[in-house]
């Protein structure tokens, strides 16, 4: 099944993904952004939260048929790892942004054995350092980290050149080529939207988009 399509119109439909080009949002780093995505939506949309953990399993039986365990990255991803090894039959973890300061101090919650095939659950990749720091986490910890599996990712150029660099494998259910399309097709945005929308895609430093 193409589910890129279809989860497209998911998040569009549920405002998990929103397009503002005219009054751009400004992200924690400080860019302006003419869209804002909150994935997080998914979790208390059922029938999307449905498509959405159902794609992942395809993605991840798909691409990463030896995988043993999945991991979800803190906090987001963690919801989507549960529920997708829910459905795969496959244990999960996840992985903390920090060790924990009491307890066993772990940073990785949930067993992992050294050698053990695992996937990454993701909900978002933009540039790509928040899920690099997961998987080096893991690494470290004797993980054969297989790659990624994340519900959209930007396709941002600094997110593929460190994922690159990085030897990291990462498959989304849909991008933001597909999903731009999809709201210019539905009426979300203009169709003269596009051009812009992937200008920023492109180098979100150079506010020339706007």
């Amino acid at each position: 099944m193409d589910y890129s399509t279809l989860i497209a119109k998911d998040l569009l439909k549920i405002k998990a993904v929103f397009f503002r080009p005219e009054e751009p949002f400004t992200w924690a780093s400080g860019i302006k952004s003419p869209v804002y995505c909150d994935n997080r939506l998914t979790l208390t949309a059922p029938e999307v939260r449905t498509d959405v953990e159902n794609g992942l399993a395809e993605l991840i039986r798909a691409n990463y048929p030896d995988v043993e365990v999945l991991m979800g990255t803190s906090t987001a991803g963690i919801a989507h790892a549960a529920i997708t090894g829910h459905i795969m039959g496959l244990p999960m973890g996840y992985v903390r942004s920090g060790a924990k300061d009491h307890g066993r101090q772990n940073q990785i919650e949930g067993r992992l054995e050294p050698g053990q095939k695992v996937v990454v659950v993701e909900d978002l990749i933009s540039t790509g350092g928040s899920v690099l720091e997961v998987v080096n986490v893991l690494r470290e910890a004797g993980a054969e980290v297989l790659g990624i599996a994340s519900i959209f990712t930007y396709g941002m150029k600094k997110g593929l050149e460190r994922l690159a660099a990085a030897k990291v494998k990462n498959v989304s259910l849909t991008d933001f080529d597909t999903i731009a399309k999809v709201a210019a097709e539905e009426g979300y945005i203009k169709p003269e939207d596009i051009e812009r929308l992937i200008r920023f895609r492109n180098d979100p430093s150079d506010e020339s988009w706007m």
